[in-house]
């Protein structure tokens, strides 16, 4: 299944049903009168978060979606049904827009969510409503209302523990394959990863939902490279762990460009408790090793004292050798229940009331 993270899609609510106009016409019943029902109204367009989702593609080969109109309404005072409903099914963690890309709809955060987003229409009131004292027998009905239509932004950002960060070919994709079932392309060019992947750590009897996406370069805010919109499946997570190659040329100049682009994006992804680890240490030699990681500390520590404590001194890890590999995972695991715990704190640290 191909992934896709965004769509644009048209919406339209079903029209109103429109009225009757009737009379009762009865064998021994010497006065009739009007009995026209009125009008169904139209189906909603309803957005539905659903299990066994993780991709948008659906909308890729459909972008236009209409509610049924109401039924009309008829003679014996019967009303018109209601038209059926358009259902847009989209997996946790989509996000709903305006056309504008900005004016934020709905957030869809949890299996079997429903949100609407655009009513149906009313029907119209069929003659025997139009009854008076005066006017015992009305020949008007109305039309039913004209449903609401609009263009729409799906956005995907997938819901996950912890995200891989980090330049292209540092091994994320290697690690993700190593500590979980996921299946990632792997080579050894740049890029190999075009879309973001998740995967379940398990360890220590714990879990987690480990997401890797493709690696940044400089001015991936600028829209160089891939671009710096995957960041946005990262978003959620507690935690990053931030993978450096080690057979890079200077790891320090490494880090901090991906430093750069994460505050260049905003969304306190900048903020976000980081695990940073050194990868690919079974390529190099122990003098070069201890380099890197020398220059990584002072890029670390030049950072400012924060980010110091944000981020503990880098880790040495071979996803091929599996060497500091459950170390990452556990100091991964212990950032999660760190940050869940501060905003289970920060939820009951609020103003007292009776």
């Amino acid at each position: 299944m191909k992934f896709l993270d965004q769509a644009r899609v048209f919406v339209r609510s079903g029209d109103g049903g429109a009225g009757s106009v009737s009379f009762r016409r009865e064998k021994f019943i010497e006065f009739g009168g009007p009995d026209g029902g009125d009008g169904g109204r139209g189906g909603d367009v309803v957005a539905e978060c659903v299990a066994g989702l993780n991709t948008l593609i659906d909308y890729r080969y459909q972008q236009h979606f209409k509610a049924k109109t109401g039924g009309h309404g008829m003679g014996k005072n019967r009303a018109g049904g209601r038209g059926a409903d358009a259902v847009l099914k989209v997996p946790v963690g989509t996000q709903i827009f305006e056309e504008d890309e900005e004016t934020l709809i709905a957030d869809m955060t949890e299996v079997g969510q429903r949100v609407v987003i655009c009513k149906g229409a009313n029907g119209g009131f069929g003659n025997a409503h139009f009854t008076t004292s005066t006017n015992r027998a009305p020949r008007r009905a109305n039309p039913g209302l004209e449903g609401q239509e609009r263009t729409i932004i799906l956005r995907l950002k997938l819901i996950a523990d912890a995200g891989l960060i980090g330049l292209p070919n540092a091994g994320k994709s290697t690690f993700l394959a190593t500590v979980t079932a996921a299946k990632p392309k792997i080579a050894d060019y740049p890029f190999t990863t075009l879309h973001p992947g998740l995967g379940v750590v398990r360890s220590d009897d714990r879990e987690l939902v480990l997401a890797d996406i493709p690696g940044l370069i400089e001015g991936a805010h600028e829209g160089h490279g891939l671009g710096d919109r995957f960041l946005g499946h990262v978003e959620r997570c507690r935690a990053l762990l931030h993978l450096i190659d080690a057979t890079g040329e200077h790891a320090g100049k490494d880090y901090k460009i991906i430093r750069g682009e994460l505050a260049a994006y905003g969304a306190g992804l900048a903020e976000k408790p980081e695990i940073v680890a050194l990868s690919k240490i079974d390529a190099v030699d122990a003098d070069h090793l201890k380099k890197q990681r020398e220059r990584l500390k002072r890029a670390i520590a030049a950072a400012g004292p924060e980010t110091h404590e944000r981020h503990p001194a880098p880790l040495l890890i071979s996803s091929a050798s599996g060497a500091g590999v459950k170390e990452a995972l556990r100091a991964v695991f212990d950032a999660i229940e760190a940050q869940k715990a501060y905003e289970r704190a920060s939820e009951t640290d609020g103003p007292w009331s009776p």
